[in-house]
């Protein structure tokens, strides 16, 4: 097979994709995507033969949990994006950025390529329920496979970019994937390294630049779409019309911490209930009454991203900018300011660093200019502290605060236009959520699990009480179990809970009890008025030598307000006579592989020096090196101890680690959640040195 020339342009190949998309006139396509409605109406209402709540086989298909609360008629991923299309239609829907341009298509030319994708996969002998696994950063062709898998009638899945080779495998193997779509070379690379052990693996497709290599059944993305060409449209429409609301469309993968990753099924119920019903909750708005925009950079194979960016975006016809690669490496910032989006999500370890960067900012500022924005962002946060909505009214020194001071910031962070904030995936910090609201900007916190579809409960505009992570979503139900002092398991039920762990009966019925009930593991406790508050992880508690139950989160999140120069805080002593405490110092990191360094950020610097330390690096610290530093840490211990509700909760040891907790040294995961098995592995010979008599 001969391969074009790896250096052709970008703008070359974009003219190429358009050529290949024989596009029918707006009208012409708009009418044919109506013309099918009613067939496809009709088949909708049929859902597949299902016995049980649940199943572990991706072929099987389950009873939905359709009841009062949330009655509407299931529909597919299809029907979902069909219906899209006759209302948004002409709108622009994917934006992508080649040649320091943005290019825009729109829902129609969107739905047109997925539907050529889904040719194409047809065409490379995709099977029913076998997997299409994209692995590669966030851009338009990652929806197209995405959304072409499930058309095409497989399951589709990410990969996190940051997976070994062997990791891809695992992922590959289990989801029985015919096709791997990948980014670039890097990746390709990861595949090529395995495919031997792949034995459902067809076809390679790279969606960015040409392959280097001439291999069989390896495409370039532009020879990837021309394949679909020698598939009739009927023979999609006939895959597609066989589709049930209540069979197998997504599957996502756990992050594995605790033993082999999960793969979590997801119907296309799952998928199109929570699209619809979780976005309200979060106040999200169709595009007939105001198109939403945001920046599509975190991992889509995680179900936050996922839904938010993807699902979310079809469902109310959103405008989807695709960052730069390097996003989390400095250029999201750049991006933001180029688009102004109506809304953002970010995991909580984005909005920290966010909120470092603008601490470092304000630091370098001259001393007016550093008393001005002081005193705004302390009347914003009084101002907002006393309301339970943001459009409360609020005083007039708050109004001269926000207009004078506080809207520049935010339009220097490329957030001048964005109405709504989100955090999700991890908890959030309550330093985090204060030093936001000095900026005015609400951060609406989304709880729930790859198993729950994304969010079961949420914050919102409406629903909003710190430190709570907000309300049930409208439709779906919680209970809590095993209630010990207000505190329970957080029990979920409603449409948006998995079909099962694919292969995995045992892990299955460990989360699903005998009447359904997804337990998520998390403790917690409701109010009076239905907000929930997270108080730990049933798996992460510390049982104590003397049999105390000990959550480590309250107590980290305390050490972590009370000392600024701390990046992150470990708890420790599970069958130990006492608890101790791993911390890292916040340092400054790589920018091109984002690993920590040993160099100190600027603001661990500055306090450093107001402690009277001449402190730049890490190594100036630890091993009680810098005595000012250690005596000011043992303060704030004592502080935490102070508080502590028995002494069996305070700290008695605690060490510096030499560096901090990053995805690439993996104590961090994708979503930036602390990895507790790892770090006990890690660091198993320093735990041992805390605990010798």
């Amino acid at each position: 097979m001969e391969f074009p020339d790896e250096k052709k342009g970008d703008d070359q190949l974009e003219n190429s994709v358009q050529k290949l998309m024989n596009m029918q006139t707006d009208s012409e396509g708009l009418a044919f995507v109506g013309k099918q409605n009613k067939e496809e109406e009709l088949a909708g209402t049929t859902l597949a033969q299902a016995h049980s709540l649940w199943t572990t086989d991706a072929k099987g298909s389950v009873i939905l949990r359709i009841e009062e609360g949330c009655p509407e008629e299931p529909v597919t991923v299809h029907q979902m994006f069909k219906a899209s299309v006759e209302k948004y239609g002409n709108m622009y829907a994917l934006a992508s950025k080649k040649n320091n341009k943005w290019e825009k298509i729109t829902f129609l030319e969107y739905y047109q390529l997925c539907r050529r994708a889904a040719r194409s996969f047809i065409k490379l002998g995709l099977k029913r329920f076998h997997g299409v696994a994209i692995l590669g950063f966030n851009s338009a062709e990652w929806f197209f496979s995405a959304v072409g898998a499930i058309m095409a009638g497989g399951t589709m899945t990410g990969i996190y970019a940051t997976n070994s080779p062997e990791a891809c495998q695992y992922v590959a193997s289990d989801s029985k994937a015919n096709i791997i779509v990948v980014e670039n070379q890097k990746q390709l690379d990861k595949i090529l390294q395995i495919r031997d052990s792949l034995p459902h693996l067809k076809a390679i497709v790279q969606y960015s630049g040409y392959p280097m290599q001439k291999i069989s059944n390896l495409y370039s993305w532009e020879e990837f779409m021309e394949l679909g060409l020698e598939v009739s449209e009927k023979e999609l429409d006939d895959i597609i019309a066989s589709q049930r609301a209540n069979q197998c469309c997504v599957l996502i993968y756990t992050s594995g911490t605790t033993g082999k990753p999960k793969g979590v099924m997801l119907s296309h119920d799952n998928i199109t209930w929570t699209a619809n019903h979780a976005s309200r909750a979060g106040d999200l708005q169709p595009a007939d009454t105001k198109q939403e925009s945001l920046v599509s950079y975190l991992p889509l194979s995680h179900i936050a991203a996922q839904i938010y960016d993807l699902w979310a975006g079809i469902q109310w016809g959103e405008l989807v900018y695709f960052a730069q690669p390097d996003a989390l490496k400095g250029s999201l910032i750049t991006t933001l300011r180029e688009v102004c989006p109506t809304s953002h999500m970010g995991v909580p370890r984005v909005w920290e660093k966010m909120m470092e960067k603008i601490k470092q900012a304000i630091s370098e500022c001259g001393y007016v200019k550093k008393k001005l924005v002081t005193w705004a962002m302390s009347v914003s946060l009084e101002a907002n502290q006393t309301c339970t909505q943001k459009d409360d009214e609020k005083p007039f020194l708050f109004t001269m605060a926000d207009s004078l001071v506080l809207q520049r910031l935010r339009a220097e962070l490329g957030l001048s236009c964005c109405q709504k904030f989100f955090s999700g995936a991890a908890p959030i910090g309550s330093e985090t959520v204060q030093f936001f609201l000095g900026l005015n900007i609400w951060l609406y916190e989304a709880y729930g699990m790859s198993e729950s579809t994304g969010p079961h409960f949420m914050s919102g505009p409406k629903a909003y009480k710190l430190p709570s992570c907000g309300k049930v979503v409208p439709g779906c139900r919680y209970k809590m179990a095993n209630i010990d002092s207000e505190k329970g398991e957080i029990c979920f039920w409603g449409r948006n809970i998995f079909m099962g762990y694919l292969n995995m009966e045992d892990k299955t019925r460990e989360a699903l009890d005998e009447d359904g009930w997804l337990h998520s593991g998390d403790l917690g406790k409701i109010d009076e008025e239905g907000f929930l508050c997270i108080t730990g992880r049933i798996k992460e508690l510390i049982i104590t030598a003397g049999g105390e139950n000990v959550p480590p989160l309250p107590i980290e999140e305390a050490v972590k307000k009370e000392l600024p120069i701390i990046s992150n805080a470990m708890l420790i002593g599970d069958k130990r006579k006492f608890l101790s405490m791993f911390l890292t110092l916040k340092c400054c990191s790589n920018t091109e592989t984002m690993e920590p360094t040993e160099e100190l950020s600027m603001e661990t610097v500055e306090l450093c020096q107001q402690l009277g330390s001449r402190a730049t690096k890490v190594s100036d610290i630890i091993e009680g090196k810098d005595k000012d530093v250690y005596r000011t840490i043992q303060e704030g211990i004592n502080r935490v101890n102070a508080a502590a509700t028995s002494n069996a909760q305070r700290i008695q040891k605690w060490t510096i680690l030499r560096k901090d907790f990053s995805v690439s040294g993996g104590e961090l995961g994708p979503t930036m959640k602390l990895r507790r098995p790892v770090v006990l592995e890690m660091y198993h010979e320093v735990i041992e040195s805390l605990y010798q008599e």
